[in-house]
């Protein structure tokens, strides 16, 4: 009885490798590739369906079965050619309202999903899709907190009665000029007390000029830096959503990068198009003072104001001083406004942008407002021989209407040119405006043919790696190879079942050489106990007491190489980015 196991480790052990089966079993239902259908607003119309079937019936295309799931409309087809041809036609039969998204929908049976068992995610270069890897532009998002300061700055001395000769921003540097030495000290007081944490604040003095100059502290611009690279990570998130795209991953690398993977995802230039703008909206009232001609003959706006052209090519002169922008807007949906029948899109504001636009506009009853649309485009040009990367900036005014009363948390902009422009922006302001401008440096494109020939290799390296092993032990060790044998073969159950629990987890190519690398592995515990075993035979030991000292004397070396392995594990996890 020396080497009997208790019953209740026989037991557990029998318990998790049940589980580990049923959880890796909708590994084994290959997924159908499938169209997914969902409208901007949220909820399908009625008669959507039978378009899309009717459609599909009048080229011949055959497909297997199609489901509501979650207000989408998902349309399963034999194979992947099937699948983009039919996407042409969806598109085609429905109006720009829809977005129509490839996809793959796994086939596992109801009994299984019961009990929220679901295959591995797979990774781009095993399903097909495209890769992109996003530069954040930091000295924007930097730039841009200076310009917020400067604005700030007006409104803090302002309010304190603390009268000053200019604020400018210049680099990384913001200036205010005083008077006189007394009113640059009230001044430094009044800022100091707002912004001890954020600014590191100088005292200058040349001749008869007294000015303050105002740093972000080092502390300070590296929170910026972080702020915008995680802001953008959950703006691109949103954005993604808003596509329509299942299991995209979108995750950091490094400092200033994002690496953005669109399963299933073929359209790459609209994919483009949606994740690298940046757009929001300013809204200011019109200098109805001035004269725009004037300033735009001249290259010379009025003080106070700024010089804007609206869409028809008319300058048109803007207060500098902002009423509200578009980090307030919480919601935006596109639509047809009822008076003018033209394309609009509708705002809902948070609470705290619902007060400010409230008081702003309540002051300003009779008066014009602009509504600005602002769009950053990261381009790369060419110069001696270097690419160099900038962020050109559009601002054009898209309506200009005269208040007619005190506005609140809902409203309508209209003056946009289509409805796709209407949706583009709604769904740009839904999901978020990114903090700083991304540029696109790398691009990838995986067909779901070359995709689906990486998982038919995998799945081959595995199997034959898992035989190899198999064959060797059981011909080196016999009945306790056998044994062993059986342990890799829970061992792998294990694998796959853990990866699939796991949210978030995805497969890729160099995870099933990792997973072949494992089998080839997995059986290094059982041989340290083997050889021990061996040993203590050869050195008269009795049979039993031979296994017991092979288990017991070979633990430590078990031990020590999994702990090894678990440390690096976690290293990599942590630290590692893309194959790794």
């Amino acid at each position: 009885m020396i080497n009997h196991y208790p019953l209740w480790k026989n037991i557990v052990i029998g318990l998790i490798i049940l589980v580990a089966c049923l959880y890796s079993a909708p590994n084994l239902y290959p997924e159908d590739p499938a169209v997914q259908i969902s409208h901007s607003s949220g909820e399908l119309i009625a008669d959507s369906e039978s378009t899309v079937l009717k459609a599909l019936d009048d080229k011949k295309l055959a497909y297997k079965a199609y489901s509501m799931e979650d207000n989408k409309l998902l349309v399963r087809f034999p194979n992947t050619e099937t699948q983009l041809e039919a996407s042409d036609v969806i598109k085609s039969a429905l109006d720009d309202q829809y977005v129509v998204a490839l996809n793959l929908a796994p086939a596992t049976p109801g009994w299984l999903r019961a009990i929220n068992a679901a295959p591995m995610n797979l990774g781009l270069d095993l399903r097909g899709g495209v890769h992109f890897l996003m530069e954040v532009d930091m000295q924007a998002a930097v730039n841009k907190a200076y310009d917020r300061f400067e604005g700030e700055f007006r409104s803090a001395l302002r309010e304190d009665k603390v009268f000053y000769q200019d604020v400018a921003h210049n680099g990384n540097t913001i200036t205010v000029n005083f008077r006189d030495a007394e009113t640059r000290d009230q001044g430094l007081e009044v800022l100091k007390d707002v912004y001890r944490n954020q600014l590191d604040f100088d005292e200058n003095q040349s001749g008869n000029s007294y000015s303050l100059t105002a740093k972000l502290s080092e502390t300070a611009e590296q929170e910026i830096r972080q702020f915008a690279l995680q802001q953008n990570i959950t703006t691109l998130r949103n954005r993604v959503n808003e596509l329509g795209v299942a299991e995209a991953v979108v995750q950091r690398e490094g400092n200033d990068r994002i690496v953005v993977q669109l399963p299933g995802v073929q359209d790459t230039a609209r994919a483009k198009e949606i994740l690298g703008a940046t757009a929001t909206l300013e809204f200011r009232l019109v200098d109805e003072q001035g004269d725009p001609q004037q300033a735009k003959t001249t290259g010379r706006a009025p003080i106070g104001a700024q010089l804007y052209s609206e869409r028809n090519g008319s300058p048109i002169l803007l207060k500098r001083q902002v009423m509200l922008t578009g980090d307030y807007i919480t919601d935006a949906a596109s639509g047809i406004d009822t008076d003018s029948g033209g394309p609009a899109v509708f705002i809902t504001l948070d609470g705290k942008g619902a007060s400010i636009f409230s008081k702003v506009s309540g002051e300003n009853v009779q008066k014009l407002m602009a509504v600005v649309f602002i769009e950053n485009k990261p381009v790369t040009t060419e110069q001696n021989g270097k690419k160099i990367r900038k962020t050109i900036t559009n601002e054009e005014v898209i309506n200009v209407a005269r208040i007619q009363e005190r506005l609140g948390k809902r409203f309508q902009i209209t003056g946009l040119d289509s409805t796709r422009e209407a949706r583009d922006l709604a769904l740009l302001l839904r999901a978020g405006a990114l903090a700083a401008p991304v540029e696109i440096i790398e691009e990838r494109t995986v067909g779901p043919s070359l995709g689906q020939q990486n998982i038919d290799q995998g799945k081959s390296s595995v199997i034959l790696g898992f035989i190899l092993v198999m064959i060797f032990m059981a011909i080196y060790y016999r009945v306790f190879g056998l044994v062993a044998n059986v342990a890799l073969l829970a061992n792998v159950v294990l694998i796959f079942a853990v990866m699939s629990l796991i949210p978030g987890a995805t497969l890729t190519l160099p995870g099933i050489a990792g997973i072949v690398l494992t089998i080839g592995m997995a059986v290094d515990a059982n041989v340290l106990i083997y050889e021990r075993i061996r040993e203590e035979l050869n050195n008269g030991n009795t049979p039993q007491a031979s296994i017991q000292a092979g288990y017991s004397k070979a633990l430590s070396s078990i031990a020590d190489g999994n702990i090894t392995t678990l440390i690096a594990a976690l290293v990599l996890f942590g630290f590692g980015t893309g194959p790794i």
